[in-house]
C-alpha cells in the first residue's frame, strides 16, 4: 500500500438518504484494499440524474412496478475526476498509476460474470452498479475522497485538461456513445433536443462527424447562444417557433436523418418523431420523470423508423472524452458555467434545475 502519508480519517460528503433528503455532512474517509484506489476528488459535476433522483425519480427509487436501483444511504456523483493519494500495490500493477496521478473511474463497475459482462458490453452489465447510486458499494464523487473499486474500468487524465475538464470526461463520454451510436453519416441533417451540458458536448461531437447540418434544440436562450457559440448550424427556440415546421422546411418537407433526444421531455420525443424523415434514426438517451405517450404507428407503419437506445458510454467513450478534451478537439471550458462549494449543493441543484443561468456546475469539495 502506498500512501502520501496525509489522509484524515473523516470528510464532507453529500449522501442521499430518500427523496429530499439529501445531506450535506461528516463521514468516514473510504478504506481501500491492495486492489483499490483512493482519490482527492476535485470536483463533481451534478446531472440532470442527479437532480431527478434527489426529487424522488421512480427510475432511481422504484414505483408499483419498478424496484429501487438506488440503494440509501449513497454518496452522490458519478461526473468526478481526482488525484490519486492512496493505492494498493495490486492496483498500481493493474491500473499502471501511481501516487500524484490523476485518473477517473468508468460509471458502471462490471461484475465480470453477467452475459453482457462475458460478451464485452461491460456498461450494460446486469448487476449495473454505477458510481453515486449504490451506497457501500459505489458511494461517488460529491466528497472530498472517493474509493475507486478495484473492479472498475479505471483512465488515466493528462493533468492539462484541468478541474472542468476533468470532470466533463464522464459526460463527454455520453455524448461520444450517444453519437456513435447515430451513426452519422456525411449526408445527413442532425436535430439535437436539449442543450443541457451533454446536449452540448453531442452537438460540438456530431460536427466532428461533418454532416450537411447540425441544428440545435432548447428553450432557453443563455443555452441556444452556447450552442450556437460552440458551432451549431442552426438554432431554434421552441417557445418561440415551431421547431417541426422549422426543420421540415429546411429539408424540403422531408424531415431530418438523425434525431437526437437529450431533454427527457415528453414533448421533445413527440417532436423528434414528428421532424424524422421516413428511415429517420432516433437516439434516445434523456432521463424521464414522466411516461411518453406516443403513437407508435409512427415508427412503424408511417415512417418506418429506427429508435436506438443509448446508455451511458459504451467502451469506446472515454477514450474518445479523453482525448477530445485534451487535445481541445471540444470545448468544455465555456460549458462549466460554475464551480461551486460542496457545502452549497442544494442552491447548485436548484440552479442546475433551472437551467437559465447556467450550463454544467461542478461542486467543488
Amino acid at each position: 500500500m502506498k500512501t502520501n502519508g496525509m489522509i484524515p480519517k473523516t470528510m464532507k460528503a453529500l449522501i442521499a438518504y430518500a427523496p429530499m433528503d439529501f445531506r450535506y455532512e461528516d463521514c468516514p474517509v473510504p478504506e481501500i484494499s491492495e486492489d483499490d484506489i483512493l482519490i482527492k476528488s476535485f470536483g463533481c459535476g451534478i446531472c440532470a440524474g442527479d437532480t431527478k433522483s434527489w426529487r424522488g425519480a421512480s427510475m432511481f427509487w422504484g414505483d408499483e412496478t419498478h424496484p429501487a436501483w438506488l440503494k440509501a444511504p449513497v454518496r452522490c456523483g458519478h461526473e468526478f475526476c481526482g488525484e490519486v493519494v492512496m493505492i494498493g500495490d495490486r492496483a498500481a500493477e493493474n491500473f499502471g498509476l501511481t501516487l500524484g496521478d490523476w485518473c477517473v473511474p468508468e460509471q458502471a463497475i462490471p461484475c465480470g460474470k453477467c452475459r453482457y459482462c462475458l460478451d464485452g458490453e461491460r456498461w450494460l452489465c446486469e448487476v449495473h452498479n454505477l458510481y453515486g447510486f449504490q451506497g457501500g458499494i459505489t458511494d461517488g464523487g460529491m466528497a472530498e475522497y472517493v474509493k475507486i473499486d478495484g473492479r472498475s474500468i479505471v483512465h488515466k487524465v493528462p493533468k492539462s485538461v484541468g478541474v472542468k475538464g476533468g470532470c466533463m470526461i464522464e459526460p463527454v463520454s455520453c455524448a461520444a456513445h450517444t453519437v456513435e451510436r447515430a451513426g452519422i453519416t456525411l449526408r445527413d441533417v442532425v436535430v439535437i433536443g436539449g442543450m443541457g451540458p451533454i446536449g452540448l458536448m453531442k452537438m460540438q461531437l456530431a460536427k466532428l462527424k461533418n454532416p450537411k447540418m447540425v441544428i440545435a434544440i432548447d428553450g432557453k436562450p443563455n443555452r441556444l447562444a452556447l450552442a450556437e457559440k460552440l458551432g451549431a448550424d442552426l438554432v431554434i427556440d421552441y417557445t418561440k417557433e415551431d421547431c417541426v415546421a422549422k426543420v421540415k422546411e429546411l429539408t424540403g418537407g422531408y424531415g431530418c436523418d438523425v434525431y437526437i433526444e437529450n431533454s427527457g421531455s415528453p414533448q421533445s420525443v413527440l417532436n423528434g418523431l414528428e421532424m424524422l424523415k421516413k428511415h429517420g434514426r432516433m437516439v434516445e438517451f434523456g432521463v424521464f420523470l414522466e411516461k411518453t405517450p406516443v403513437d407508435w404507428s409512427i415508427i412503424g407503419d408511417k415512417k418506418e423508423l429506427t429508435i436506438l437506445g443509448s446508455h451511458i458510454s459504451g467502451t469506446e467513450g472515454y477514450d474518445i472524452a479523453i482525448d477530445a478534451i485534451a487535445n481541445k478537439k471540444v470545448n468544455v471550458e465555456d460549458v462549466v458555467t460554475h464551480l461551486i462549494p460542496l457545502k452549497d449543493w442544494q442552491s447548485a441543484y436548484e440552479m442546475a434545475e433551472r437551467g437559465d443561468e447556467s450550463a454544467k456546475i461542478v461542486l467543488v469539495p
